[in-house]
């Protein structure tokens, strides 16, 4: 039996570093701002840098390094990038077995730009992470004491939930961290309140309880009830939350020069849950997701600064709170 079975995206990341791009203002954007480059010319990038990421691999490296027995299951292509994602799982002493393959697109990339100094923009494409299929995912085979979801694509959206049913069926503990396209679907309230932990940003938490981003009180008190161990909200480099029997967990990462935000959120996921799977102390998981996320900031790709369970961390102030809090956000 595994401890975790992990399920998303495997992607090969190119990171593309350039001084040649300029950040204008472009309200029609949801982040208010665009980077922008000139149309028909080359554009000179200072740096090149090649990893595997995708949701699915990225928490699978992190429980694995904190010596869990993990497995691995998700669809790669048949090329290059499919046997750097394979170099990886090997590296971490991820199983295999649940991992499928295709010759009808390639492996899923990720190009991420990054403009020094200002921001980055990634470009991403799904390839065959949306061809995985309930004919690729032997669920009665899979034995493990926690599955993770990470985000699926609308595609892949009713494997989600079958996923869910049959983790439900056999007793098996439940992580998400759900996609956009699944949190504007009409069953996945229902479908939440069926797992033990959530994982969502604040614009995600956002658009899920419909609630404007601004009001972050009222979104964070909704978004409490739908889960039913753990909900956690995360707010980048500001503050991340937990909330479990009516109780707030808030605490601010500790400050760091971040080399490249690239898996943060995943190290975020997935340290929470190696620290809850042994301790079931939400106060102590916070603190492993938070510190497995800085150390994940400060390497580039989403993988290489990952702690493992020798490793000391700084750790950050908890600060506990109740619902009548929450009016001061």
């Amino acid at each position: 039996m595994f401890d975790v079975i992990t399920f998303g995206s495997a992607t090969k990341d190119t990171f593309l570093r350039t001084k040649e791009g300029i950040v204008k203002d472009c309200q029609e954007f949801v982040a208010g701002k665009g980077v922008c480059f000139p149309l028909g010319s080359k554009v000179k990038a200072e740096e090149i840098y090649f990893t595997s990421g995708g949701g699915g691999t990225n928490t699978a490296a992190t429980l694995a390094k904190r010596g869990f027995h993990v497995a691995y299951c998700g669809k790669i292509g048949k090329d290059g990038a499919g046997d750097q994602v394979i170099r990886d799982l090997d590296y971490y002493k991820i199983d295999k077995q649940f991992l499928s393959f295709t010759s009808e697109r390639p492996t899923s990339h990720s190009i991420v730009v990054d403009v020094p100094k200002k921001d980055r923009t990634i470009f991403t494409y799904r390839g065959a992470s949306d061809l995985l299929s309930m004919e690729d995912v032997p669920l009665s085979a899979m034995e493990a004491k926690w599955f993770y979801i990470a985000s699926f694509s609308s595609l892949t959206e009713n494997l989600f939930y079958e996923i869910l049913d049959y983790a439900k069926e056999k007793g098996i503990k439940v992580m998400v961290n759900p996609g956009k396209n699944q949190l504007k679907d009409s069953r996945i309230k229902d479908a939440l309140s069926g797992v033990e932990i959530l994982l969502l940003n604040m614009e995600e938490a956002s658009i899920l309880t419909g609630v404007p981003y601004e009001k972050k009180g009222e979104i964070l008190r909704k978004v409490s009830s739908l889960a039913k161990e753990v909900v956690l909200v995360t707010q980048g480099e500001k503050e991340a939350v937990a909330y479990s029997k009516e109780v707030f967990y808030r605490a601010t990462p500790q400050k760091v020069e971040t080399v490249d935000r690239t898996g943060a959120g995943d190290s975020f996921g997935a340290g929470f849950l190696g620290s809850y799977m042994e301790e079931g102390d939400v106060e102590k998981g916070l603190q492993l997701a938070l510190a497995n996320s800085v150390a994940c900031l400060q390497k580039k790709g989403a993988k290489h600064g990952l702690l493992g369970r020798e490793d000391h961390y700084q750790r950050a102030e908890i600060r506990k709170s109740d619902l009548n809090s929450l009016e001061e956000l």
